[in-house]
């Protein structure tokens, strides 16, 4: 097992990774929040499939559970299911002590964080991430949100949770897809801030895709170290966390524009081959470079190209997006394999240009 520590003052917190560790989280959330009553929110295929388990490891902590299920999919991650979760915590006489566990991937991360968040002013809460993508990234850090609209995370706020768990072995039940889908997010953390292990995921990728527990852990130890230390020095996005937004600015615009049909991480590939092509045109990056992350991200099995005819309604999503500011979209762009810079200086016109 690895430990990475998130150091927030009086709002730090480990993050726990190994395989197994499921069957630990009682023990570890008792060490944590004192308590003898929590809800879990799940959905129903990762409820069946590691429900019990979190269960019987509560119920050895002597830790009494109720679990609360919201049906898979982004379009779920509303303020119409915070408010049917609102009502359920009301039922069962919830009260501000009572621990929020999170059971899933980044739609139930982001969902059961936003509402642990909100109901009551605050419960504590636990991410105990099942998926790639909420392992090396959307279950650290504190952002937490639902979409409104077809706009994606538009509404919510930051709340760091008290304790975060994942268990490695959860992967070996992750459909193919979902698991390619995180790699994007793996790739991208190694590219905004650790050459090295950018060689290293280059080196060791078809151990990567073949799941190899050893491998796993190295991989979500080393996005999470990451993610931490950026964290660490910017917790509420005022500035050096920008970075974690490479790929992410034409990204949630792909994801809008298709309705939420394409994949988190799939958007994000294109998104960093899109923004490592305008680092090229701008004589910010390397040809070579930018190829080079282009290979790694299809090795992966990931796309780089936008769907021809989605331009329009890609560049109307990203207008929407958070990170414009002033009238100008913030651009995060690659110098070089772990090394980024933020720009608010590329024309509209490139973004469009590349995209074709």
């Amino acid at each position: 097992m690895k430990i990475v520590k998130v150091v927030l003052a009086e709002r730090s917190y480990e993050i726990h990774i190994g395989a197994g560790l499921l069957g630990r989280a009682g023990q570890l959330t008792a060490e944590s929040i004192p308590g003898e009553y929590a809800v879990v929110i799940s959905n129903p295929m990762v409820k069946e499939l590691y429900g019990g388990l979190l269960e019987s490891s509560l119920d050895a902590a002597n830790i009494k559970t109720e679990v609360l299920e919201i049906p898979d999919g982004e379009e779920y991650k509303s303020l119409d299911s915070a408010g049917n979760l609102y009502t359920s915590f009301a039922d069962l006489l919830a009260e501000r002590s009572t621990p929020v566990l999170a059971l899933g991937g980044g739609v139930i991360g982001d969902l059961a964080g936003f509402v642990a968040a909100t109901f009551m002013r605050g419960l504590p809460l636990v991410q105990l991430p099942t998926t790639l993508l909420s392992q090396v990234d959307s279950s650290i850090g504190g952002k937490t949100a639902v979409n409104h609209g077809k706009l994606k995370n538009m509404v919510g706020v930051f709340y760091q949770p008290k304790l975060v768990i994942s268990d490695i072995a959860t992967l070996k039940t992750l459909p193919e897809k979902e698991f390619i889908n995180g790699l994007a997010e793996v790739i991208k953390s190694a590219a905004i801030a650790d050459a090295e292990f950018f060689a290293f995921l280059e080196a060791n990728l078809e151990k990567i895709k073949a799941r190899d527990e050893a491998t796993m852990e190295e991989v979500v130890y080393r996005c999470a170290s990451i993610k931490a230390a950026v964290v660490s020095q910017d917790e509420r996005d005022a500035g050096y966390r920008n970075i974690l937004n490479f790929g992410h600015t034409i990204g949630h615009g792909i994801e809008t524009a298709s309705s939420f049909n394409i994949k988190h991480g799939a958007a994000v590939a294109i998104g960093m081959v899109a923004a490592a092509a305008i680092a090229v045109r701008t004589g910010v990056l390397e040809e070579d470079e930018a190829q080079r992350l282009k290979k790694l991200i299809r090795l992966a099995g990931l796309p780089t190209e936008v769907t021809p005819g989605n331009t329009e309604k890609i560049m109307q999503a990203i207008k929407h997006d958070k990170k414009v500011a002033f009238g100008k979209v913030k651009f995060i762009l690659p110098r070089r394999m772990g090394e980024t810079l933020i720009s608010d200086e590329v024309p509209i016109a490139l973004v469009n240009e590349v995209l074709g």
